[in-house]
């Protein structure tokens, strides 16, 4: 006979019970285990002096412990991971940008103004016409070094070269040049890492250190820091004196010495982009030709998609699904497969469109080299890329217009040309309009397009920053961070921010025209 839990009295349901538990309190250690894990990261960038980061982190895992264990907040904890990603990598990116933007962040402002006075500190300097010059000779196993100039001669105790820790040396004085061939140079290249580790100290208690490849100097400090925060330059004989509102150590004669700290600017930054006509000049080209690109971009795939779409409803034309099938295929493909094969069709010399054009025609336009050629290349591509996009919306709207509609008009003597404009634009504009303007968003920033295809280039003459005809405002700012010499972060950080703000208008208009209420 079976007992079963019933015949016992106990609950069938104790089983289920018992799993739940288990579940509950095992998502219970791995939030605890998360909560831990961000209180570590919010020390770690504590203790490195990024306080935005600790912050950020520090909400992020107050936030977690106070949704997963109050039971008022259990409908949260859905929707926390979602909001918890956007924090993360929407919100707090923007603010980060913002805030840099109102600083000299830069390669030449990088670092701490404390790192950076370290850092001045550490840096010696060589005596003029004392230098030793440098000769090896074996002795077993170990090596002695055999230092000299026109007045001094100095001989170290037998040492091993293969131990690279720093360390200090006394010298005796030497007579004559020892019998032994001395160690061939690269023998000094191999030991070089211990070498330079080596401080060498003479009878007279002079620091020696290696200060070429066969050369040993006294190395001095070059700063001397006082109490009143300045530095002392004892080679040059001047005061550097550190300008917080530069971000610089600079000398008497206003000579700004490298590296800076980054200091708070105000609006320096968005007054140089309107105000810099070497900055203005290229910036005002730049952001014309962006609202074009997007603009024409946004018509011409329009335009090719819409009438694709129309053929593509002809009652009388068959194969339509093969139609379909191909004219589709081109946003099947990655973009950016099709954007270097259409960078290797329009090659200047070699490419296929120059081919054709030189046997029809006779002519070989400069595709990368002549400003107007590029951005017509830029806009020939970026239609290729964009009109299916647009013939499935098209397609789509114009099989959602009930065909009574036509059949009416054909009754009235209308023929295709005024269903166009009478019937099937009026119906579909609407609905298309929010969908257009996020088209004109994406192509706003379309960053791939241009870092792949042309590269920014040709560039425009004159422009104190990196800048190129066929630019958009977004790879602009990429230029400026990451590939000008300076990398004006903070410059960067402003252009970011006021594509921000446009591209935040034009989803404020798109969720207008949407009749969403904000």
């Amino acid at each position: 006979m079976y007992i079963t839990n019933a015949s016992r009295g106990l609950p069938r349901h104790r089983p289920r019970h018992l799993a739940e538990r288990y579940t509950r309190w095992a998502l219970r250690g791995v939030i605890a285990a998360l909560v831990i894990a961000l209180l570590w990261l919010v020390l770690a960038f504590h203790l490195n002096g990024q306080w935005m980061f600790a912050l950020l982190f520090l909400l992020l895992g107050g936030s977690l412990g106070v949704v997963f264990t109050k039971r008022s907040l259990m409908s949260h904890r859905y929707i926390f991971p979602a909001v918890a990603g956007l924090g993360v990598f929407v919100i707090f990116p923007l603010i980060y940008t913002f805030g840099i933007s109102f600083s000299n962040y830069s390669s030449t402002n990088l670092l701490s103004e404390e790192r950076v006075r370290s850092q001045l500190m550490s840096q010696t300097y060589q005596e003029d016409d004392d230098a030793f010059d440098l000769t090896l000779y074996a002795e077993g196993d170990l090596v002695r070094l055999r230092l000299e100039n026109e007045r001094q001669r100095w001989m170290s105790t037998p040492l091993n070269l293969t131990n690279v820790e720093s360390r200090q040396l006394g010298l005796q004085a030497a007579s004559d040049a020892p019998t032994a061939d001395p160690l061939p140079m690269r023998d000094i290249i191999q030991a070089r890492g211990a070498l330079q580790g080596l401080r060498l100290i003479t009878p007279e208690g002079t620091e020696l250190r290696m200060a070429g490849i066969r050369q040993f100097a006294p190395m001095l400090d070059r700063y001397e820091a006082r109490e009143d925060g300045t530095l002392y330059d004892r080679r040059d004989d001047r005061v550097l004196t550190p300008d917080h509102t530069l971000g610089f150590f600079v000398a008497d004669d206003g000579q700004r010495i490298t590296p800076g700290w980054p200091v708070n600017v105000g609006f320096s930054n968005y007054t140089q982009i309107f105000t810099d006509p070497d900055i203005r000049g290229p910036f005002m080209q730049i952001f014309v030709w962006t609202f074009v690109f997007a603009s024409l971009t946004v018509v011409f795939t329009l335009a090719v998609g819409f009438v694709l779409a129309s053929l593509l409803q002809w009652d009388q034309l068959r194969g339509k699904a093969i139609y379909r099938t191909l004219l589709i295929l081109p946003y099947a493909v990655p973009a950016f497969i099709s954007i270097l094969i259409f960078k290797g069709m329009f090659n200047q010399h070699f490419g296929e469109v120059n081919m054709i054009l030189d046997a029809l025609f006779g002519v070989r336009p400069e595709w990368f080299t002549d400003p107007w050629l590029a951005r017509s290349m830029l806009l020939i591509v970026n239609t290729w890329l964009g009109y299916p996009y647009m013939l499935l919306l098209c397609m789509g709207l114009i099989q959602a217009i009930p065909r009574d509609l036509y059949e009416a008009s054909a009754v009235d003597g209308g023929g295709p040309i005024s269903n166009l404009f009478h019937i099937t634009l009026p119906l579909i504009i609407k609905p298309l309009t929010p969908l257009l303007i996020a088209a004109f968003a994406f192509n706003f920033n379309n960053f791939v397009l241009i870092a792949l295809l042309t590269g920014g280039n040709p560039d425009i003459l004159g422009a104190s920053t990196p800048a190129g005809t066929t630019d958009l405002l977004v790879s602009y700012t990429y230029r400026i961070a990451f590939q000008d010499a300076g990398q004006n972060f903070g410059l960067a950080a402003a252009i970011a921010t006021l594509i921000f703000l446009l591209v935040a208008g034009m989803s404020l208009l798109n969720l207008r025209l949407s009749k969403v209420k904000v």
